[in-house]
């Protein structure tokens, strides 16, 4: 031990610090220590640190400044933002307002104090200030710069950026929040991986999705079926998430990740909406009905009156109800509101689509109305793909209809009709299923 030199003392152990129960999604964002520890951000107040980071991102001038002030070692404390409010905070230094430049950011870093930029971000308007934010604000930092940073963040409501000199780790404090800004090589080898993951999600959903289109059209679809390929876009849908906002904070980095998550992501969010429509199991009650009927405007115009049956509901002359989108968006939200371990259970699922959440229910034969398949088939509008679904009110009515019968419901439309009809063949004769000539489905067994 050289002497006059302190050494530290080793732990008997590693700390373990607890990890963040949710995915890292964009970033690991918290609120500061105090009275609203953990409460969750939405609106404007997620917004904020969202443009905030937007800035930071490869590819920008701020963030080539930041990377030269890595490089230098020197650390650094930026305030993005000046104002009668940052002014209040300010002591010493000396006003600039000079044009922004990376190279200068570097040099002017070198020196104790904060560099202070303009609101637009253009212009350098002080430096070497010493920021005096008010001491009572609560922090959960240690550093000197970071509580000077955080405090001045809360104080101000500026953003501000806090670069250490002895870790190199660059953290940005804004709207109540701190969000670490990691390396590019580190996000990239985060992203890499969970790209590997939404692949394998990717074919198991294509996979259930060719099992349900079979099951439909021989008519022998279980909710298992149905559950099973709602899974696979619940799964696919929030680890394309997670990418998304790596992808974000990648900036310039991203670009070639942001073209295979398109691809991989496809059509999962219409054909989410899509298998809901066909599946989701509408009240018997009166007002339920009618409020279907109101949020669809075909379904509405067979009738203004509802008869209830069971657990589905009709309206007058034989037209089904569609469900319109109040209530696919309550049942989406239902969907969003399932936490990732509640997903490792089928029964979870079926509840937002009203089913009961048992697993007897899972061998549950369902009908669908026809919404997804309808959809594959090219040059049928939605507004068409509707009336046909509230005249027939379920797929294995329609695909055992004949050219005529669709066409009266299509105010005489022979081409729509005939299209309809030949792509309904089309999709069964592209798997183990085929027509018969009458227009039914039945399986093929090999």
């Amino acid at each position: 031990m050289i002497p006059g030199r302190w050494k530290p003392q080793r732990p008997a152990r590693p700390v373990s610090f607890p990890r963040d129960t949710e995915r890292r999604g964009r970033a690991e964002l918290r609120t500061p220590a105090g009275p609203d520890t953990g409460a969750a951000a939405t609106g404007a107040d997620a917004a904020e640190p969202a443009r905030t980071i937007a800035r930071l991102v490869p590819g920008t001038e701020l963030r080539d400044g930041i990377d030269r002030i890595l490089r230098a070692r020197t650390g650094g404390l930026i305030v993005l933002g000046y104002g009668a409010e940052l002014e209040a905070v300010c002591d010493g230094g000396f006003e600039l307002d000079v044009g922004f430049s990376p190279t200068r950011l570097r040099e002017l870093s070198k020196m104790d104090g904060a560099v202070v930029l303009s609101t637009d971000g253009l212009r350098i308007r002080r430096a070497n200030v010493h920021l005096v934010p008010d001491p009572g604000l609560p922090t959960a930092e240690s550093g000197t710069r970071h509580k000077a940073a955080e405090r001045t963040a809360a104080h101000t409501g500026y953003p501000v950026v806090s670069v250490s000199r002895s870790t190199g780790i660059v953290t940005v404090y804004v709207a109540g929040f701190r969000h670490q800004i990691q390396r590019s090589e580190t996000i990239l080898s985060r992203a890499n991986q969970a790209m590997a993951t939404l692949e394998r999600y990717r074919s198991r959903l294509e996979e259930t999705t060719r099992q349900l289109s079979l099951a439909e059209l021989s008519d022998r679809a279980t909710l298992r079926d149905v559950l099973a390929v709602l899974h696979c876009l619940e799964l696919v849908r929030r680890i394309a998430r997670e990418i998304s906002s790596d992808v974000d904070e990648l900036g310039v980095d991203g670009r070639q990740l942001s073209l295979q998550l398109a691809e991989l992501v496809g059509n999962s969010d219409p054909l989410r909406r899509l298998l809901v429509r066909d599946y989701l199991r509408i009240s018997g009650t009166a007002s339920t009905a009618a409020e279907a009927a109101a949020t669809s405007p075909v379904a509405a115009a067979a009738g203004n009156s509802v008869a209830a049956a069971g657990d589905s509901t009709a309206l007058p002359g034989g037209s089904a109800v569609v469900p319109g989108d109040v209530l696919v968006d309550r049942t989406l939200a239902g969907l969003d509101a399932l936490l990732e371990v509640e997903l490792l259970e089928l029964t979870n699922l079926a509840a937002p689509l009203g089913f009961p959440a048992a697993i007897e229910v899972l061998d549950t034969a369902v009908v669908p109305r026809g919404h997804r398949l309808l959809a594959e088939i090219p040059r049928v509008s939605p507004h068409s793909a509707e009336r046909v679904i509230a005249a027939f009110g379920a797929l294995p009515v329609l695909a055992s209809a004949s050219i005529a019968e669709i066409e009266e419901v299509l105010d005489g439309d022979t081409q729509l009709a005939q299209r309809i009809r030949e792509g309904l063949t089309r999709l069964a004769e592209s798997g183990t299923v085929r027509v018969t000539e009458s227009g039914g489905a039945r399986f093929r067994r090999y």
